[in-house]
């Protein structure tokens, strides 16, 4: 039995967490790729009014983790972040930003995440890589 469904299932699963509080609303999955997006606005920017890094590492980790809990087909198991780093390449102080999350390796204990960051005009703003351990509930 897999954990989510549909993005609706994963929409929904979001209350009362970071990602309601960022406003964080996943769009699509397909083809072991998962797209979410998030508001540049007074909640995600920092004092200079441009978005906040840690707000798109918030983006980041939050669809890669996603899209790891996606894939597992067993429910005992759960992913969990290890690692996470990006290039914060542009600026943006406006719109919103979409974070499309792809897997670079999906072993069994272990997922290699690739995460791209665009603003509203599809430029490239940040690249992110994240690493998911993949264990038993009951190991945490």
């Amino acid at each position: 039995m897999k954990y989510y469904t549909s993005i609706e299932d994963l929409n929904k699963s979001t209350k009362g967490t970071l990602m309601e509080a960022l406003q964080i609303i996943f769009l699509e999955y397909s083809n072991e790729c998962l797209i979410a997006e998030m508001p540049v606005n007074e909640n995600t920017v920092q004092p200079y009014g441009f978005l906040h890094g840690g707000a798109t590492m918030a983006l980041a980790e939050s669809v890669g983790g996603a899209l790891s809990l996606f894939s597992l087909d067993d429910k005992s198991l759960i992913a969990v972040g290890v690692e996470i780093n990006a290039n914060h390449l542009l600026p943006v102080r406006t719109g919103k930003v979409k974070a499309t999350a792809s897997f670079l390796r999906k072993g069994n204990s272990i997922h290699v995440l690739d995460i791209r960051v665009t603003d509203d005009s599809d430029r490239l703003i940040s690249v992110c890589r994240l690493t998911n351990k993949i264990l038993k509930k009951e190991e945490l």
